[in-house]
């Protein structure tokens, strides 16, 4: 037989007269065979009737044993619907009895029975469902629906959650199941006439699978899953389901939700509707909330079940106790939907390959996922043994010496080594999964001044929003002792205390947030870093807590990716939202992220200023870039595709030069190429001129607008041709008209400085070659120069000298040393790259002199190390005082300097000496002011 070939172990006969009686019925067993029926017989009762009823079709059953179950499959399919309630029966024993010995011999690996036993739950179940729907439809019970709607049941499916919905049904399970009907099928004056049909139909199915006949039963059936259950009827719309999870849903529906999967009737509309509590389950941010949510719920089953305590082996429940199967699909299921959402990798139903996810994407250790693999196999071969011996739906091991002896000779072994097996895996699947969820105790205080923890500031706490809920106050009880022990090792304490009392104080819910912390007190230390620099930056993450999702979800502290690295990875997110406003917000959350990590590499050192002004603008680029294509593709479906060409986006000032920081708003350009079209085509067209503007109104909506994840930028776009009063959007010809005849020079300077972020090619080739035209304009240098004089005199007269501390207005500063660069790119009849690449290249260093365009450009990057690393610590302008302070130590430490003193005379040194260069170079033209 091929089925002997394959054995690997063998039960022993606890009682040899039943195990001699199972050898009776089957004259034809004989080697290896024969052993596992007597070992089969002689431990179960229940295999040992099987055995006998089904003796002749085991014998052949054995011979091919791969093909066995999909021929009484087959045979179930073309049975009549009168006829099918006994013979789902005999199909039930052959499933169980082939199963049975395959498990205990060996042959078949536990997830090859437990998914033969879950196909047999999936078509048993849609077998009965097709019955009692096809009777409700022939009797014309179900409104509108004919004999061809019987495949799909009318609209109504099952849905299979728990072990059968992963493939995992145990050997004696029962079958929870979810009756939905689609409610869209029906007239409004028929639903409850469909209703009354679909609950007569479920009934009549749980009725052919559950009763127990003299030919036994098929599954029982547990429908207790649903929305409400005590209160609903057993098929409910799909409609009146899906609302109750939005409003109503519990951690633990969201947990039963993971494994759910359409088993029968009609399965688009049941992945359909699946589909639609994506967000209910899948929640967008790392959801930490999980944990507590699932020690509660660990706790609440084993006070109610008595299951608490030790492990002591007799009547130990392997499904609920401690160590126990449930347990380590807890630590699985918690963790996927801790970060599941994110990552749709993880969106896996079965516990094995739940926790193979959960290593590959670093959310569980490798060792730690092996042992608890291991050990889940084993429990549930434990678990089946138990089912096996009487087809009872039990987890309990024995209570008795002698019933430890049944199911050790069952599992082929003793009951010393068995017990010392059970007793080593209990313990070890709750050493690992117990930390996993946290203490209830707090944290020690003992390090904690007593002035700081008896503070006024502190005193206030339990008054602010994240704490008015008593699950968050209860959370960051346990933790509070452990943050105002870090504040207190900073150099000022108060100063911290204050800080993350902004923080605190602006968090509007605190249970995510504290969760999040608990699991990983990593966070802490980087939070009271972060506002020991930055109340301000402390404000904006408690209104955007979020962002910490992006410190424990990846390779936060790596290197840049790169542009395209980080383009594949927003169109990846962008390419799962499906709805315009989703996109949007995903863009938004997405950005944040990066932002976050670009101001927390600054902060930390990772990166200096100038490549966090890159990133800060690679940000911008990417952002406008992958929303443009999903601007024009909503507006499309209104006004039609493009007329013409296309439009790009011309990013000029800082993101043309690309040096953002943190606060930076975004000056554009759009332009559009209209070519010879006279409208869109679409169901309310428009000419180009309209259309473009309307779109490029879109775009800067799409940026701008406050939305659940705020504003992306603010977009400033007064640098278009005549600035407020000209069109939104410009077209090419005009452009190029305005620029070459029109323009002045200040508006030829700034185009020195202009580089196109977004948009097709073919327009974004001719744009630079307008800007090219542009720079190759003969230019006179004394003329050019006297015109920058004057701009600088009206900059001064409208915006004053500055600040001591401001880096960008004042001689000799930011915007005056960018007034030279730009006329340096427009003598050189090139554009600039940067401001530096501007004053050092060799054309402007005849002019400027080599000594001097290098200075200047040292005090730009002073000023711009000073600027970014101002503008993320606060909106306004700086005046450190203090030199230890976080806070200062960081301007410090961005500007090469020694302490505040040092910088602020370094600062004044440059800027006046950068003064110095440029009132040499450019004329006196005071008396014009």
């Amino acid at each position: 037989m091929d089925f002997a070939r394959r054995i690997t172990r063998l039960p022993h006969a606890f009682d040899p007269d039943q195990g001699a009686d199972g050898l009776a019925a089957t004259p034809w067993a004989s080697g290896d065979i024969a052993k596992l029926i007597e070992g089969t017989a002689g431990c179960s009762p229940y295999l040992k009737s099987l055995i006998e009823k089904e003796s002749d079709w085991l014998q052949e059953a054995l011979d091919a044993p791969d093909v066995a179950l999909p021929k009484v499959a087959e045979t179930l399919r073309g049975t009549a619907p009168d006829a099918l309630a006994s013979k789902l029966r005999e199909g039930k024993r052959r499933v169980a009895i082939l199963t049975g010995v395959a498990d205990l011999a060996g042959v078949w690996p536990l997830e090859t029975v437990t998914q033969a036993l879950t196909d047999f739950a999936d078509l048993s179940v849609s077998l009965a469902l097709r019955a009692t729907i096809g009777a409700e439809i022939k009797r014309g019970k179900l409104p509108g629906q004919s004999e061809d709607d019987i495949d799909q049941a009318g609209g109504m499916v099952v849905l299979a959650m728990g072990k059968m919905g992963a493939g995992e049904l145990n050997y004696s399970s029962d079958v929870d199941l979810i009756c939905l009907f689609d409610e869209t099928r029906f007239d409004p004056d028929d639903y409850h006439d469909a209703r009354a049909s679909f609950v007569r139909a479920t009934r009549k199915m749980c009725a052919m699978l559950s009763d127990l006949t003299g030919e036994g039963y098929v599954f029982r059936t547990d429908l207790r899953l649903r929305p409400d259950p005590s209160v609903t009827p057993v098929c409910i719309a799909m409609e009146t389901a899906e609302r109750y999870y939005e409003s109503l849903g519990r951690t633990w529906e969201r947990a039963a939700y993971i494994k759910a999967r359409p088993c029968a009737g009609d399965i688009a509309a049941g992945d359909g509707f699946l589909d639609t509590l994506t967000p209910f389950v899948w929640r967008k941010h790392l959801d930490f909330a999980a944990i507590q949510d699932a020690h509660d719920m660990v706790q609440r089953i084993r006070d109610h079940k008595g299951l608490g305590g030790a492990v002591t082996l007799a009547g130990h429940n392997m499904k609920l106790g401690r160590g126990g199967i449930r347990e380590i699909e807890f630590f699985t299921q918690t963790r996927q939907i801790i970060a599941g959402g994110r990552d749709p990798d993880l969106r896996v139903r079965g516990t094995v390959a739940g926790l193979a996810a959960l290593v590959e994407k670093g959310w569980a250790e490798a060792d730690v996922a092996e042992k608890l693999t291991s050990h889940y196999r084993a429990h549930r071969e434990v678990e089946h043994r138990l089912q096996m011996i009487r087809d009872a739906q039990t987890h309990d091991l024995p209570q008795s010496p002698q019933g430890f002896d049944r199911l050790a000779a069952f599992m082929g072994t003793d009951r010393a080594t068995l017990q010392k097996q059970l007793n080593d895996r209990l313990e070890e699947v709750h050493e690992l999964t117990e930390g996993f969820y946290g203490s209830d105790t707090p944290r020690s205080a003992a390090d904690v001044p007593e002035d700081l923890a008896n503070s006024e500031i502190v005193g206030r706490w339990r008054t602010y929003p994240a704490l008015r809920s008593a699950r968050g106050s209860g959370i960051f009880k346990r933790l509070q002792p452990e943050i105002l022990s870090r504040l207190a090792k900073t150099a000022h304490p108060h100063d911290a205390l204050s800080a993350f009392d902004g923080f605190l104080k602006g968090l509007p819910a605190g249970v995510q947030v504290f969760s999040l912390f608990e699991a990983n007190p990593q966070l802490i230390d980087m939070l009271v870093d972060i506002v020991g620099v930055s109340p301000e930056l402390a404000r904006y993450l408690s209104r955007n807590a979020a962002v910490f999702d992006a410190v424990i979800g990846g390779d936060f502290f790596a290197v840049w990716p790169g542009q395209a690295a980080l383009q594949a990875a927003l169109d990846e997110t962008l390419e799962r939202e499906a709805d315009y406003e989703d996109k949007l917000n995903a863009t938004r959350r997405w950005g944040k992220e990066w932002h976050f990590r670009t101001g927390v590499h600054l902060l930390r050192g990772l990166i200096d200023a100038e490549e966090a002004g890159r990133q800060y603008a690679a940000l911008a680029d990417l952002t406008l870039g992958a929303l443009m294509p999903v601007v024009l593709g909503e507006f499309a479906r209104k006004h039609g595709a493009r007329p013409g060409n296309g439009a790009v986006v011309l990013g000029m000032g800082s993101l043309g030069s690309k040096r953002l920081h943190s606060r930076s708003d975004l000056d554009l350009i759009v332009i559009y190429d209209p070519a010879d079209a006279e409208t869109s085509e679409g169901r309310r067209p428009l000419a180009p001129r309209p259309y473009y503007a309307r779109l490029t109104q879109a775009l800067i909506t799409a940026m701008t607008v406050p939305m659940a994840e705020g504003r992306l930028y603010e977009i400033d776009m007064r640098l278009r041709p005549s600035g407020n009063q000209g069109p939104v959007a410009t077209s090419l010809a005009s452009f190029r008209n305005y620029q070459m005849n029109e323009a002045w020079l200040w508006e030829h300077l700034a185009m020195t400085r202009a580089r196109v972020v977004a948009g097709p090619q073919d327009v974004s080739d001719a744009v630079r070659a307008v800007q090219a035209d542009v720079m190759s304009i003969p230019r006179d240098r004394a003329t050019v120069l006297r015109d920058v004089a004057m701009m600088r005199n009206r900059i001064a007269a409208a915006k004053g000298d500055g600040d001591v501390w401001d880096p960008k207005l004042g001689q000799g500063r930011m915007q005056d040393i960018e007034l030279i660069a730009q006329a340096a790119a427009v003598l050189a009849a090139h554009p600039a790259d940067s401001v530096p690449d501007a004053l050092l290249n060799e054309a402007a260093q005849r002019w400027l002199g080599k000594d001097d365009a290098q200075h200047l450009s040292d005090t730009y990057q002073l000023c711009w190390a000073l600027q970014i690393g101002a503008r993320l610590i606060s909106a306004d302008t700086l005046t450190p005082k203090d030199d230890t302070s976080p806070g200062s130590v960081f301007l410090c430490r961005i500007t090469g300097t020694y302490d505040i003193e040092d910088l602020k005379q370094t600062l004044a040194r440059k800027t006046s000496r950068a003064a110095e260069i440029i009132n040499a170079v450019l004329p006196d033209v005071d008396q014009e002011r």
